[in-house]
């Protein structure tokens, strides 16, 4: 009997064991330097995935006890792994009908620098490209504060381009646009046309058209584009996904869909199951009803298939660089033709954004607001108090206020005491750091613009962005950015506003991943969130500050799954080529 006893004790001992004992890992990522973006834990060695998900993180020894006969390994050889990149603010979506567009974009994204650039690029454009005669030809990207010039193209410049082609050209910054005579008449605007609601039509001072157009009045461009057939459309997509997740993004946003291709080729992917990347898509605030009543799309809520429609956008200011930004006090350096006090202006005026405010938030919808200069974010801070004010329980939807270039202590302040989540456009201290300090602002609101250390101080969290395509959407070099803060020409625009490297990794990461009510899903690496990563080629946490833009991304993985590998997924020729990950052969 004892030795029955025995042996049943050994067999009772062995099925509790085999019972306790967890499953197989289906990779495990060895030998490496993790950063988790975890508090609790900083670093490891190595983490296991099963089902698209972390189960485990911890030294090489206790992960190597979670592989099986079918287990994945993947070998870091010392290489550093991250949480994915988390797109605080870009248009994903409307990079799909710029990809094949002339690119115009200056160094050292592109090679435009001159007027007689601009019109050389056109023309080559032009006689590349089989476009019907009356197509409106549309470059984008240009930027007068980078041209020799140091203006926007005139009409009589416009116009000598290519006679008889209708043409018009985006700014950088997408808020403006300037078009030929030819290219006016394409979109509908005559002398006697007039502006748009937060949109202006340029003329000179003897009235005459001057080919300029402001803000909403640049929707006429977007709207005569010949759009791509959808299958076109969702090629593009495919190859700008993979673009992104060449950069090290496993979540992106579109900031603003307004497109009906956009939403198409969205719902399309969602259905298929086709999106390689999350995408948070806000619609822009006057096509939300008609996309919930006719398309039955839900706002907010968790993502179906990795699309979500996440809250609802409003543009409420322009462009600082474009001299069209909200200001409470006036541009250093007014736009020809406006007076000493010009400030810029709001797009939607103060009573029109209360009610959209306290509709939306009423429905418990997020709200992201553009909002550049300060006068525009006071305009949103009062629309905001009033909605609370209306609906207490709107606290809880997480206003963002996209941007925040120009913003007061004080209302850091009130972005505190109202939960709101700004997303900094950090980068502007490199490519428009110097035309601020000298031109649109003056050193000392230069210096603080994008006030990140200020907003920390404050006990304000924030995501950071690149506005893609307004810049690539590179986040290694928005990391450098915000934690060197040099400008174009070398000098550092706001010292004081610099972040350390893990506080701007945080911005890339978990913080933007609260921004889209996803913080329990990714933005660190933590048992139970989706496996998204991405590794690099060195760790910008120990790595010289000035070469962090210059770490390469060597693969991007999503829900466990590679997405992008450098040598092995191909990646086209972008827009942004100056910028793009080069062929593997030329890496060699």
């Amino acid at each position: 009997m004892h030795r029955r006893a025995a042996w049943a004790a050994i067999a009772l001992l062995a099925a509790t064991r085999a019972i306790a004992a967890p499953a197989p890992a289906d990779t495990v990522y060895l030998h490496g330097h993790v950063i988790t973006v975890d508090e609790a834990r900083p670093s490891a060695q190595a983490v296991a995935a099963r089902a698209g998900r972390i189960v485990a993180v911890g030294s090489d020894a206790a992960i190597s006890r979670l592989r099986g006969p079918q287990t994945r390994v993947v070998d870091l050889a010392g290489k550093t792994l991250l949480p994915g990149f988390v797109d605080g603010h870009s248009h994903i979506g409307d990079l799909m009908g710029l990809w094949t567009l002339a690119d115009l974009s200056p160094p050292p994204v592109g090679a435009t620098s001159s007027v007689s650039d601009i019109q050389k690029a056109m023309r080559a454009y032009i006689a590349g490209h089989d476009l019907p005669a009356g197509d409106l030809v549309v470059g984008v990207g240009y930027d007068d504060s980078l041209l020799t010039e140091k203006r926007h193209p005139n009409l009589a410049e416009l116009d000598a381009i290519a006679p008889g082609r209708a043409i018009c050209l985006v700014h950088v910054s997408g808020h403006l646009a300037r078009c030929n005579s030819l290219g006016l008449a394409r979109i509908g605007v005559s002398r006697d046309t007039p502006d748009p609601p937060g949109g202006r039509i340029g003329h000179d001072a003897k009235g005459a058209l001057d080919g300029g157009l402001q803000e909403q009045a640049v929707f006429r461009v977007l709207a005569a584009l010949r759009p791509p057939s959808l299958d076109q459309a969702e090629r593009n997509f495919d190859e700008i996904q993979t673009y992104y997740a060449s950069l090290g993004y496993t979540t992106a946003q579109d900031g603003q869909t307004s497109s009906p291709l956009t939403f198409d080729v969205l719902l399309a992917a969602q259905k298929a199951g086709t999106l390689k990347l999350d995408i948070a898509s806000y619609p822009k605030w006057t096509l939300v009803d008609d996309l919930v009543a006719k398309r039955g799309v839900k706002i907010g809520g968790p993502y179906v298939n990795h699309l979500k429609f996440a809250g609802v956008k409003i543009t409420e200011d322009g462009s600082p660089q474009g001299k069209t930004a909200y200001l409470s006090q006036p541009y250093l350096k007014p736009p020809p033709g406006e007076a000493a006090d010009y400030r810029g202006a709001p797009i939607v005026p103060a009573a029109e954004l209360d009610a959209f405010y306290e509709r939306f938030m009423g429905r418990g919808w997020q709200v992201q607001t553009h909002c550049n200069g300060d006068a525009c974010i006071d305009l949103v801070l009062a629309a905001i108090r009033k909605a609370y004010a209306a609906h207490p329980e709107a606290r809880a939807t997480r206003p963002v206020i996209v941007h925040s270039q120009v913003t007061r202590t004080d209302q850091l302040a009130a972005y505190r005491e109202l939960g709101i989540f700004p997303t900094f456009f950090a980068e502007h201290t490199f490519y428009w750091g110097d035309w601020h300090r000298d031109e649109t602002l003056g050193p000392a609101r230069a210096a603080f613009i994008s006030p990140t250390a200020a907003a920390l101080k404050a006990g304000v969290k924030f995501s950071l962005h690149t506005d893609a395509p307004v810049v690539p959407p590179a986040p290694m070099h928005v990391w450098w950015s915000a934690v060197n803060r040099v400008t174009r020409s070398g000098r550092v625009l706001g010292p004081d506003q610099r972040l350390t490297p893990m506080q701007a990794l945080k911005a890339l990461t978990i913080w933007p991943a609260w921004q889209h009510f996803d913080e329990a899903e990714r933005g660190s690496i933590i048992p139970g969130k989706a496996a998204d990563f991405v590794i690099l080629g060195a760790d910008p946490l120990r790595a010289d500050p000035m070469s962090i833009k210059d770490i390469p991304v060597l693969a991007t993985i999503k829900a466990d799954k590679p997405i992008y590998e450098k040598g092995v997924t191909p990646v086209v020729r972008t827009p942004f080529a100056g910028v793009a990950p080069k062929p593997w052969a030329s890496d060699e």
